[in-house]
C-alpha cells in the first residue's frame, strides 16, 4: 500500500477539515506522516485534534508556509514517500507542488473553494473540502436506476476537479470512501469497464496507471 504524506496549512485551514482530508488522504493510501504546520504560541482549533502532529512554525510572516514547504522537500529526497496530500486553500503552495512533482512524486491538493486555480492546477489531483454536491446527467433510458444514482456521485466529484479531471485509481478510492461504493458490486466489475460503457458522459484516457476521466463538458449539469 502507498505510504501518504498529509501536511496541513493549519493557519489557513480550520481543524473542522480534520476528518476530511484524512480520509483523502486514507483512500490514496496509509496516511504515514500526519502534520499540521501552525503558530503553537496561538490560539487554534488544531491544539485538540487527535491523530495529528503539529509542528511549530513560529511567528514570521508565511512561518508556517516555509517550514511545510521545507518538510515537504526533505521527505521527497529522503524518504520513501512518494504521494503527498497538501491541505491548504493558499496559492503560495503552487511552486511546491510543482517542485515535488518534478521530483517524481505524486501531489493531491486539498482546499476550500476559494482555493486559487494556480494550486489547483499544479496538483495531478484536487479535491475541495467541504463543496456541495454539484448536479451531474445521468444516463437516459436503458439504465438502471442503481447506476444513474452512481453517475451522480461521480458527477460530483468530477465536477470538481474541472478539465484536469480525476485519476480513475483516484476516483475508485475516493467513491469507497465517501459512499461505500464497490464497483465489484455492478456488472462491469471495473472502473474503466463502467466508465468506458457510458462514452455520453465521460472522456478517458488511454489504459493505464495514470488514466484521467473527465466529465463530458456538455453533459455536466449547472449548480443551483
Amino acid at each position: 500500500m502507498t505510504d501518504i504524506a498529509l501536511l496541513i496549512d493549519g493557519d489557513n485551514l480550520s481543524a473542522k477539515h480534520a476528518a476530511g482530508v484524512l480520509r483523502i488522504a486514507a483512500a490514496l493510501g496509509r496516511p504515514r506522516v500526519l502534520r499540521v504546520y501552525v503558530d503553537a504560541q496561538r490560539q487554534s482549533d488544531w491544539h485538540g485534534a487527535q491523530g495529528f502532529r503539529l509542528m511549530h512554525a513560529g511567528t514570521g510572516k508565511n512561518a508556517s508556509d516555509l517550514l511545510l514547504a521545507l518538510d515537504a522537500v526533505e521527505l521527497a529526497l529522503r524518504s520513501d514517500i512518494t504521494h503527498f496530500v497538501i491541505a491548504s486553500s493558499d496559492g503560495d503552495f503552487t511552486h511546491l507542488a510543482l517542485r515535488l512533482r518534478e521530483y517524481g512524486a505524486i501531489v493531491t491538493g486539498a482546499g476550500e473553494a476559494k482555493t486559487p486555480q494556480s494550486f489547483r492546477a499544479a496538483c495531478a489531483t484536487f479535491v475541495e473540502i467541504g463543496a456541495k454536491p454539484a448536479p451531474a446527467a445521468v444516463p437516459k433510458a436503458g439504465k438502471t436506476a442503481q447506476a444513474g444514482e452512481l453517475d451522480h456521485k461521480i458527477g460530483a466529484l468530477l465536477a470538481q476537479q474541472g478539465e484536469a479531471g480525476l485519476r480513475i485509481a483516484t476516483l475508485g478510492s475516493l467513491m469507497h470512501v465517501r459512499h461505500g461504493t464497490r464497483i465489484s458490486t455492478f456488472a462491469e466489475r471495473t472502473w474503466w469497464a463502467y466508465l468506458a460503457a457510458r462514452p455520453d458522459l465521460y472522456d478517458l484516457d488511454t489504459r493505464g496507471p495514470e488514466a484521467r476521466v473527465r466529465l463530458r463538458p456538455a453533459k455536466v449539469g449547472k449548480a443551483a
